[in-house]
């Protein structure tokens, strides 16, 4: 199985229920054909470069996740059909971004959840 990372830019007038619904959704794809999700971190209500969809802020998400090729395939396909996704990007990590994500990966996320906390 192959590392991915995958941001996706959600429609920023969704309710936080609905975007957490759009999140857990793509989550349980993964985890569904056989993947598991490493890492979630959201970023929230952003403003976007230029419009999309005449869209002028966005809602992003960033997931690591461990998944067969044909998962990404999947995931595509529910990101063209589902309206709330503005913009979607998967990338397969190499050797290089996957040492970096296993030294980075346990320590960033208990800090986002204090940021989150406080």
């Amino acid at each position: 199985m192959n590392i991915y990372e995958n941001m996706v830019i959600l429609n920023a007038a969704l309710s936080d229920e609905e975007a957490d619904t759009a999140v857990t959704k793509i989550k349980d794809l993964v985890t569904g054909q056989g993947g598991e999700v490493l890492k979630v971190d959201v970023w929230g209500r952003k403003k976007l470069s230029y419009e999309i969809k005449k869209q002028k802020k966005g809602f992003y998400v960033l997931l690591c996740y461990k998944a067969p090729s044909q998962t990404i395939k999947k995931l595509e396909e529910l990101f063209k059909v589902t309206d709330s996704v503005l913009k979607y990007m998967v990338l397969k990590l190499g050797a290089k971004q996957i040492k970096n994500l296993e030294k980075t990966g346990p320590s960033s996320e208990p800090a986002a959840e204090q940021k989150s906390e406080g």
